[in-house]
């Protein structure tokens, strides 16, 4: 059983907008550092969303990758407030990869920069079985085209050989425009993916012109 269960908003699959190929996505839920523009203000709360086992989380991992995914993408949220309870999912996800025979990589978003997460050593746990971390605060005022990240202070880092086998090609890799998600589930309607400045408001316009009310949004107060 699993000592630390990790307090998460969504796990969703298949997501195609935050890494390489089809991925399992889980999102952590509370973040201390709450950027300004961030557009999921709703995983600030530390007491919000509910709890995951790594044991239920190996169960989804495990048809995850039956499935045919290439990763996992843990985002949130702030990932590294929840130290234990992610060492224990990445080692979940370690293991059952190994054990299908799969080329499954970890990617980690977090907030902080990887030597802050690197001289905590229960941070610098939790990232051990991470193949790699997109590091650095959302800065609005930095708006990049660089894939997967939202502003240009953010920093692809792989942290094993198959890090630096998927995350190569990537590392400066920009892009005419984002790769979004959008899914409707039980009336809410949820924006997975890195949107540019601007992008959001956008969207939430042809909503209404479409006849779609929107009654309330993450990204704003």
């Amino acid at each position: 059983m699993s000592r630390v269960p990790a307090r998460v908003s969504q796990v969703s699959a298949p997501v195609t907008a935050l890494g390489p190929g089809r991925r399992l996505g889980v999102w952590f839920q509370g973040c201390a550092l709450a950027c300004p523009g961030c557009m999921s203000r709703h995983t600030w709360d530390p007491a919000g969303g509910r709890e995951l086992t790594a044991d239920r989380f190996a169960e989804l991992w495990r048809q995850a990758l039956a499935d045919g995914v290439d990763g996992l993408t843990v985002s949130g949220g702030e990932p590294l407030e929840q130290p234990a309870a992610l060492a224990e999912l990445l080692a979940a996800a370690d293991r059952e990869r190994r054990s299908a025979g799969v080329e499954a990589d970890l990617l980690v978003y977090t907030g902080w920069e990887l030597a802050d997460a690197t001289a905590d050593p229960a941070t610098a746990d939790a990232l051990a079985r991470a193949d790699a971390v997109i590091t650095g605060r959302y800065l609005a005022g930095q708006p990049t085209d660089l894939v997967w990240r939202g502003s240009a202070n953010q920093r692809i880092v792989p942290l094993s050989a198959l890090g630096e086998r998927r995350y190569a090609p990537h590392l400066e890799r920009r892009t005419d425009r984002p790769d979004l998600q959008v899914r409707v589930t039980d009336g809410e309607l949820r924006i997975i993916g890195v949107p540019r400045p601007g992008d959001l408001g956008r969207i939430e316009r042809e909503l209404r012109e479409r006849g779609v009310t929107v009654r309330e949004t993450t990204w704003r107060p």
